[in-house]
């Protein structure tokens, strides 16, 4: 008999999406390009960059042969902007995702991906934007912002300026925000029913879905139990309230 599978991604299954993430490499060898189910890579040519799913450039970099440039939002001062928006700025939210591309309108304007579109177009929505190369945003962390870092810092450590400090300000970030995931459910305890998850990444969800889900149940419990005993009350009065109105008839005769 088959165990009955949890619901949504495990983290182990989140981490292995995120290595289809686009990052930024340096190639130090030419490479031709590579038929993969998601398209054909750029062919890699010194010292040109070029954007390659996280899984390879991994390989490439274990293989000496390509460097990867970090995305700006893991360089120290950018780290630091945020975790001062998320302890400082806004201590009971999390810190805005990154703001979708642009492309030119054709008139001299900008427009992002997702408006108003012609048919064939390409629209792009999180988490499938390119938000850890090195053309992304600093100060806004993606939505595989958790597993990237970690994979970079792993394997490719020397290509990231200030590892060191780098890693501090991932696991304060890391630990101030998981402190907001288990506060948000106060909410629900409140009765409001909603948990606000704008910014919060893919990672994050997949750790706390376990815990969030046993306040939900809990508080449905409790819900359920107290509209119980608002029914036997109701009840019980009416039972009385006819008690009284019999008596009364009685008496009346």
């Amino acid at each position: 008999m088959a165990l009955p599978l949890p619901s949504g991604l495990v983290p182990s299954e989140v981490a292995f999406i995120s290595e289809m993430e686009l990052v930024t490499v340096v190639p130090r060898q030419r490479l031709e390009p590579i038929d993969l189910l998601s398209g054909e890579t750029p062919a890699l040519r010194p010292p040109h960059r070029a954007q390659l799913p996280l899984w390879l450039a991994v390989l490439l970099k274990k293989q000496r042969r390509a460097n990867i440039v970090p995305p700006p939002w893991l360089h120290p001062a950018s780290l630091q902007d945020i975790v001062n928006y998320e302890t400082t700025i806004e201590p009971a939210a999390f810190s805005p995702p990154p703001p979708p591309p642009m492309r030119s309108d054709g008139r001299g304007g900008a427009r992002s991906f997702g408006g108003d579109h012609k048919p064939g177009d390409q629209l792009l929505s999180p988490p499938f934007l390119p938000s850890c190369t090195a053309d992304a945003p600093s100060g806004h962390l993606p939505y595989h912002w958790l597993e990237v870092s970690e994979a970079l810092l792993a394997h490719a450590a020397d290509d990231i300026p200030s590892a060191a400090e780098v890693r501090t300000l991932l696991r304060d970030l890391q630990e101030v925000r998981a402190a907001k995931m288990r506060g948000s459910t106060t909410q629900l305890q409140a009765g409001d029913g909603v948990v606000p998850l704008r910014g919060v990444g893919a990672m994050e969800l997949a750790e706390s879905r376990g815990f969030v889900s046993g306040v939900v149940e809990g508080v449905r419990k409790l819900g359920a139990s107290a509209e119980a005993t608002r029914r036997e009350e109701e009840e019980e009065r009416a039972r009385e309230g006819g008690g009284d109105d019999s008596e009364d008839e009685m008496d009346f005769q």
